[in-house]
């Protein structure tokens, strides 16, 4: 992926997982899921304080899980090279404006603005337990199930693409590696590449978070 970085044994080991549409909602629907359990960072590196993350400004994801026929997918959106963390991978999402109702009218209300996605598109399953980002933001990811077809337009300042990955592909462990920069540093991150996507950043923990959370109602793959 980057030409200065050492990849390194990974501690990240789970077993696999194959979720269906009514395994999302029967998860979604579990107690479990309505817990809410805060998300772990998993990249080694430095802990946020608690002052950093008091100061934290509320914001919102969506994770569309998009219902093909032949599988589900994840939609994840590339950042305009004009904006912050440009060229990042990243789902639809913002911060939270005084006029949305909660976290997931801002998801929506942000998918709609990003990539034309309709609210009304959005089965709304539940949300994950809040995550610090490293730049500031308690994220909350809404996962909502969408279903083609799609007429999906990014927005010329905002989104550069629109690409998507295997769901099956991301609740593999061995899809996360580990790879570190600086090995006086001690620090360390996780990547996950498919195709021309790779995926970095708070966009990983996201991710992880997701797998980690579906692990609890799930059965491991066979």
């Amino acid at each position: 992926m980057w030409d200065d970085v050492e990849e390194i044994p990974s501690n990240f080991r789970r077993p696999a997982v194959r979720a269906s549409v009514a395994s999302l909602r029967a998860h979604f629907a579990s107690e479990v899921a309505r817990r809410r359990t805060p998300l772990r960072n998993p990249h080694h590196e430095l802990e946020i304080s608690e002052a950093d993350r008091q100061r934290a400004q509320a914001s919102a994801v969506l994770i569309p899980v998009i219902e093909h026929a032949e599988g589900l997918g994840l939609l994840l959106t590339r950042r305009h090279e004009e904006i912050s963390f440009a060229g990042h991978l990243c789902f639809p999402g913002g911060r939270c404006d005084p006029a949305d109702a909660n976290t997931t009218a801002t998801a929506l209300r942000e998918s709609h603005e990003e990539i034309d996605l309709e609210p009304g598109q959005v089965e709304v399953l539940g949300e994950l337990g809040g995550y610090v980002s490293k730049n500031g933001f308690h994220i909350t990811a809404v996962v909502g199930l969408v279903r083609p077809p799609l007429d999906l337009t990014p927005h010329p300042r905002e989104v550069e693409e629109i690409l998507e990955i295997p769901l099956d592909y991301a609740l593999r462990s061995d899809s996360y590696r580990l790879v570190r920069r600086d090995p006086e540093a001690g620090w360390a991150v996780f990547y996950l590449e498919y195709g021309e996507a790779i995926v970095t950043g708070p966009t990983i923990s996201l991710l992880m978070g997701f797998y980690e959370e579906l692990l609890k109602t799930h059965e491991p793959a066979a």
